[in-house]
């Protein structure tokens, strides 16, 4: 319990001091994800139905998923639909900030409110938008349709991020380069990318996740042969309980944790001084 005595900071608060924050904190971290973990003992029963705990334990639900023509489909267009996000937000949500960044416009904070719309209006609205805008264009279950409907959601997140790296960016680097003959666009992926990079990468990852879990808006454009997981997942879930949702929700779970981890791996490494 000698951890208990020792600073938790530099104002010499001790661990006992804050113990009570790190109940409180725990109670929520526990609160957000134990419906989460619930799902996953679920994935593994034998029932035909989902029940908590499983009396009988079995990769019945996951065989069915990697064996089934149509989920498999579903997979490979959503993962698909995200990568293509996660090139295109992260190009033009990083383009945006820095052009926001570097502007002297005296509606540049507009602009960047104007920029955040999509993931501020509810979300069953913009789908309700998107869908008329795409009967008239005829984007409805395309993939491009799906890249550009997720990309309007994905990109205000990378701006968010790129943008508070920016702030924390001297700029003075770059121009200093710039000074030496340097062009803007090699001062920017010379200079002042390596030095973002890890908010650039997260931005990029939150792309991905962004598309591959987004519902709502694919409800509305998406089908047929470009009909993606989740939609298929929540058409599953509501024509019938099948089990093996359950299946595809823990594979979900361990692929973004996994690429969130990475992420975060990543950054901690770039922080480091070379």
């Amino acid at each position: 319990m000698n951890w208990l005595r020792q600073p938790a900071t530099p104002t010499q608060i001790t661990h006992g001091k804050r113990l009570w924050l790190y109940v409180i904190s725990g109670l929520v971290m526990l609160f957000l994800i134990l419906p989460t973990l619930i799902v996953i003992p679920m994935s593994f029963s034998e029932s035909q139905y989902l029940e908590f705990p499983p009396r009988e334990w079995s990769l019945r639900w996951y065989k069915n998923y990697f064996g089934s023509t149509s989920w498999m489909l579903a997979t490979a267009t959503s993962f698909k639909a995200g990568f293509l996000t996660m090139i295109l937000s992260t190009l033009v949500g990083t383009m945006a900030a820095y052009g926001l960044h570097t502007a002297r416009m005296r509606f540049s904070g507009l602009v960047f409110s104007i920029l955040l719309t999509p993931i501020v209006v509810p979300i069953i609205l913009v789908g309700i938008g998107v869908f008329y805008v795409y009967v008239k264009l005829g984007l409805v279950n395309t993939m491009a349709g799906i890249v550009l409907a997720h990309s309007m959601l994905a990109i205000p997140l990378v701006v968010m991020v790129v943008s508070s790296a920016l702030k924390s960016y001297d700029m003075n680097q770059e121009r200093v380069a710039r000074s030496l003959g340097a062009s803007r666009t090699y001062a920017f992926f010379f200079v002042t990318l390596p030095q973002i990079r890890f908010s650039v990468i997260s931005g990029a990852v939150l792309s991905f996740l962004t598309s591959f879990d987004e519902v709502i808006v694919s409800l509305f454009i998406s089908g047929g042969e470009n009909s993606t997981l989740t939609r298929n997942m929540f058409a599953a879930l509501r024509d019938q309980i099948d089990p093996t949702i359950a299946a595809i929700s823990t594979l979900v779970v361990v692929l973004t944790s996994i690429l969130l981890a990475i992420s975060q791996i990543f950054g901690k490494n770039s922080a480091l001084p070379d």
